[in-house]
């Protein structure tokens, strides 16, 4: 299922406040931004334990209960971890993974909030989520009796909100700093094939490696782990940043004349992660129109124009990536600084077309 109306972690809970208290609600979403987690806060915020069940791990019976012979008659006994007296929160993870019987045996759960003669107690809610089929996840169809008994909202990752969330919840500082450099590699589509990608669970399961090694992680440590939890791409913009903590050389060195490129052979990762930044800052501080530019951005331009120069000596490759355009071919850089470019720098605008 898709839509194109979402909320981000961060309007989640006002939503669910107002709807899973009177309505059934179903969370779609890719993997790994968060489902779960937001989910049991939910829960938490209104006092309720939250009690899980995996669709995947699920058959109809773990749900309908046995037959017992009470009085010379069959009823079936709901189980414990649904039979409860107090209200809780149902979280039903991965419910459209499940099979078609056991969507099934969920229907008068969902709609009737009673499974047999058992009925949830008054300030329950029941809420449902799962990945979907676009994901490369395990999704199965959801019929639409299902469908039509809840209430469906559609979760995107917030780098804003995560970033928010992970600066008081101990994420590791370096990526922390690398996040709020690169909100953009918060998230990434899941992979046709079967490789780690970027997801915000991906980059806090980094940041407990991280944690566990220490100060004394190694860069091929750091390789490694970047390698088996986030797209490579990243993994290796990760690997480049921690170099820079490390050695103290940052975009604001360069910007300031304090340090220049990396030149060397075995430093080309830190010079394209250095470019990516470069790039970043250019499209974050100048404005689309020259006009409106503030003194900060005009200066920013003309340097930008000088470190061109000096990049372009270095690599004329990592010099046409920071003024290329995007995957549509559709520029991304103000129309006048790249207008200044092709007047200042004919030989890198030759060269990148």
């Amino acid at each position: 299922m898709q839509a194109g109306i979402t909320v981000s972690a961060g309007e989640l809970p006002e939503v669910l406040l107002h709807v899973a208290v009177v309505r059934p609600v179903f969370l779609w979403g890719a993997p790994g931004i968060g489902k779960s987690s937001l989910v049991r806060a939910f829960a938490d915020s209104l006092d309720l334990e939250c009690v899980t069940l995996l669709g995947t791990q699920l058959a109809p019976e773990d749900l309908i209960g046995v037959p017992q012979i009470v009085d010379g008659r069959s009823r079936f006994a709901p189980p414990v971890a649904i039979a409860r007296d107090e209200p809780y929160c149902l979280f039903l993870d991965e419910l459209n993974a499940s099979s078609a019987e056991v969507q099934k045996a969920f229907y008068s759960l969902i709609l009737d909030r009673r499974i047999g003669e058992y009925e949830l107690p008054a300030g329950s809610v029941v809420i449902g989520a799962g990945n979907r089929a676009t994901d490369n996840a395990l999704a199965r169809p959801m019929a639409s009796a299902l469908v039509n008994r809840l209430v469906h909202v559609h979760l995107r990752a917030s780098a804003r909100d995560w970033l928010s969330w992970a600066g008081t919840a101990g994420i590791h500082p370096w990526v922390l700093d690398y996040l709020r450099n690169r909100p953009d590699h918060l998230w990434t589509a899941p992979p046709k094939t079967e490789e780690p990608f970027s997801t915000p669970r991906s980059w806090h399961m980094l940041s407990d490696a991280l944690h566990s090694y220490g100060n004394g992680i190694t860069d091929e440590t750091v390789r490694v782990l970047a390698s088996g939890t986030l797209t490579a791409a990243h993994a290796s913009a990760f690997r480049a940043f921690v170099k820079t903590v490390r050695n103290a050389f940052g975009l604001d060195a360069v910007l300031k004349g304090e340090a220049g490129w990396p030149a060397a052979p075995e430093d080309r990762d830190l010079l394209y992660f250095l470019a990516e930044t470069f790039r970043a800052r250019l499209v974050k501080e100048l404005s689309a129109d020259k006009t409106s530019a503030s003194p900060a951005a005009r200066q920013l331009a003309h340097r930008g124009k000088a470190l061109l120069v000096e990049l372009a000596e270095i690599s004329l490759e990592v010099a046409q990536l920071v003024i290329a355009a995007d995957q549509d071919g559709r520029p991304v850089l103000p129309s006048w600084f790249l207008v200044e470019v092709s007047r200042d720098l004919p030989r890198l605008v030759a060269a990148r077309a």
